[in-house]
């Protein structure tokens, strides 16, 4: 029997890293790198100093040392692709004294209803549409957080400034990636991140798979699926793993205060060790992107934000060009609830489509529940 349709199902299967090579692959996990949070994306990702939410366990784990209540509660969701793939954040922050907070997240994204046309003909060679089924390929992160207001014990001697305030906070953060019921995959990672407070000025460092985080592969194909990858003349897929290198995010932000006005302007620089990356500047080893950000806050309950990061070199008829992603945002705070919605690169700047993305934050105490005892 020939097989000639190339389905969605293999086009996903072969967007995976099917072996290793003795260097490490760039873009792994790279869907840790998109960004969560309505706020941060309308900012271009500029908030590792300025995070303070229960969205700090992805942007900078100590940010939950500095939320302004006993809890904090995040969700969001983004669509890429016309809906095709989907981007969900569900995360809980909580102050256990004055100085500790910890924090537990996840991040899911996926493509849902993918058509498997393995069966899609019967045993005497018709097309049966009948016969096509549907599966999912998603990737998710657990993230474990725990922060704290003073410094470790071996940095103290370094950090005597009692007028800055500093934050430490650490990630563990478990991957697990599914194809369906094809393949999967395990993998164990940890962020570190530094936050501190100087008059005006807001700084944070964030050292991203500071160890490596190893992913394991394991592929369970049967052998119907196997004897169609050999007709269609693709490589059986071997168990094996791959490493997420560290990545390094370090910037600064002052803000600006008039009449009932406060401005926020922030830069951050990302830098990546995986090799050279089509970045704005990239070396061999590594490279560099600048991010920017800006937030107007009008009486505390009205935010509008813009700014711009993920450059780009591209290469047309007129020449190399560099394309970069902007994007605006607007928040509005009602009580102890914040609605936020940012739209990504407006105008159409970048080679990436816009998306629109809406979050909810909760900043406050949960009502405990009442007992009541019996008489």
């Amino acid at each position: 029997m020939k097989f000639r349709i190339v389905t969605l199902f293999l086009l996903s299967l072969t967007s995976y890293t099917w072996g290793q090579s003795d260097v490490a692959p760039k873009y792994v996990n790279e869907f840790l790198n998109i960004g969560v949070g309505a706020r941060g994306y309308a900012m271009g990702g500029a908030i590792t100093g300025s995070s303070r939410d229960a969205f700090s366990s992805y942007w900078n784990p100590a940010g939950i040392a500095r939320i302004s209540e006993q809890q904090s509660i995040a969700a969001m969701h983004a669509e890429y692709f016309a809906g095709i793939a989907k981007l969900d954040y569900a995360g809980y922050a909580q102050k256990v004294d004055s100085y500790r907070s910890f924090g537990a997240s996840m991040i899911r994204f996926g493509v849902d209803n993918i058509p498997n046309t393995i069966d899609l003909y019967d045993p005497n060679g018709n097309v049966d549409y009948s016969r096509i089924s549907y599966f999912s390929t998603a990737d998710y992160a657990f993230l474990l957080t725990y922060a704290q207001s003073e410094p470790p014990k071996f940095l103290k001697g370094f950090l005597r400034n009692e007028t800055m305030k500093n934050h430490f906070g650490i990630n563990a953060k478990i991957i697990y990636r599914q194809i369906g019921d094809f393949a999967n995959a395990w993998g164990f990672g940890i962020d570190a991140g530094w936050q501190a407070q100087f008059k005006k000025w807001e700084w944070g460092v964030v050292l991203k798979d500071i160890t490596g985080t190893f992913s394991a592969w394991r592929y369970n194909l049967d052998e119907k699926t196997k004897s169609v990858f050999l007709a269609t003349g693709n490589e059986l897929p071997e168990n094996t793993w791959e490493i997420a290198k560290p990545r390094i995010i370090a910037g600064g932000g002052r803000n600006f205060f008039w009449r009932k006005y406060q401005f926020l302007l922030e830069g951050n620089i990302i830098a990546t060790t995986d090799g050279k990356r089509n970045t704005l500047l990239a070396g061999n080893t590594m490279s560099i992107d600048p991010a920017a950000g800006m937030e107007v806050i009008y009486q505390n309950w009205l935010k509008v934000r813009a700014g711009f990061g993920n450059f780009q070199r591209t290469t047309t008829f007129q020449g190399n060009e560099v394309t970069f992603q902007p994007n605006i945002g607007l928040g509005i705070v009602f009580k102890q609830f914040s609605l936020d919605y940012a739209l990504t690169d407006i105008a159409n700047q970048s080679d990436v489509l816009y998306t629109n993305m809406v979050s909810l934050t909760f900043n406050g105490r949960l009502p405990k529940r009442q007992v009541n005892q019996g008489s």
